[in-house]
């Protein structure tokens, strides 16, 4: 029996923080030990595109990704790693797909919403594409279980409608995929409104900070202006998200006396977590062509599958 595939992938804006590792990375590494699974997992680079970017950043911060990817523990003997944008199947794909997606479905996205208001002289082709390529990438690989956050929830939605129409369309096998949950899988900003962004200056925390990093960023998580506040009060929803994640259960709101010393046990918790993960990257750093030879290899084996799959598409739409 053919093992069940799995995709999953993190876009290349920079170091991978907190709310990466624990929504997904942290999945990426339960379905890779399990082996009823292929996993495949990417650099979404070319998804990083679809919002403003700075060049130089982004030929760093792919490989960035791929030494965070390593440092967490993903195996290449295990895991095919690469990069979206050495698989051009992916945008082939995508173009295809975009023939059975009409725009006003793009446009009722909340996430395309919340993106235009962020970036609102930025409104581009690619951004409103943007669940069109993801669709493409995870069903390129025609794979059912997708690893990321909650957050991911819609542009997953729209995956498997696409799927659901190019196989009554066309004819073809597509699977419906499904989110694979971790119990990270919604990490809030540091700053109390959202989730944790690395677009969002002061919301995050990386997995290379130090603790005095860490201990710093946890301080300045907001919280009420009296100690046993009430059980119900918002203001302490992030700092208790952040105890329940790292401490357990932790403290109850109302019978919590100060705030700073579970702050600061928070910021000792997750830097413990964090300090193997910092150790074994400082050693993949130390061997760039290891890492080079990994998106290499990982290229290629993913690009088999790719093409295997556009040329079934191509004969099925009428193209081949």
């Amino acid at each position: 029996m053919r093992k069940k595939r799995v995709l999953s992938g993190i876009r290349a804006t920079g170091r991978l923080h907190l709310g990466n590792y624990l929504g997904a990375v942290k999945g990426m590494l339960e379905l890779q030990d399990n082996p009823e699974y292929e996993t495949l997992y990417m650099v979404a680079d070319v998804h990083t595109i679809t919002t403003p970017y700075d060049v130089a950043h982004l030929r760093q911060n792919r490989k960035e990704v791929i030494m965070d990817y390593l440092a967490a523990g993903l195996d290449p003997k295990k895991s095919t790693l690469f990069l979206q944008s050495d698989v051009a199947e992916h945008i082939e794909l995508a173009f295809y797909f975009s023939s059975v997606v009409t725009i006003g479905r793009m446009q009722y996205l909340p996430t395309y919403k919340e993106k235009v208001k962020q970036f609102p002289h930025d409104n581009t082709i690619a951004l409103l594409n943007y669940p069109v390529l993801m669709a493409s990438d995870i069903l390129i690989y025609k794979a059912g279980l997708v690893p990321v956050g909650i957050d991911q929830e819609p542009h997953l939605e729209v995956a498997r409608e696409i799927g659901r129409k190019m196989n009554e369309k066309y004819g073809t096998d597509f699977p419906e995929p499904q989110r694979f949950a971790t119990k990270g899988e919604y990490v809030p900003s540091l700053k109390g409104e959202g989730k944790m962004s690395k677009s969002v200056g002061g919301s995050f925390i990386l997995l290379t900070d130090s603790l005095d990093a860490i201990r710093k960023k946890v301080r300045s998580i907001p919280t009420s202006t009296e100690v046993g506040a009430k059980a119900d009060d918002k203001r302490l929803e992030t700092l208790f998200k952040y105890a329940e994640l790292f401490l357990g259960e932790g403290p109850k709101k109302e019978e919590l006396k100060e705030y700073a010393p579970l702050k600061d046990q928070i910021a000792e918790a997750i830097y413990k977590e964090l300090k193997p993960i910092q150790e074994r990257r400082k050693e993949i750093e130390q061997n760039p062509k290891y890492v080079d030879q990994i998106i290499t290899e990982g290229a290629e084996k993913a690009r088999q599958i790719a093409r295997q799959t556009v040329d079934e598409v191509k004969k099925k739409i009428g193209l081949a």
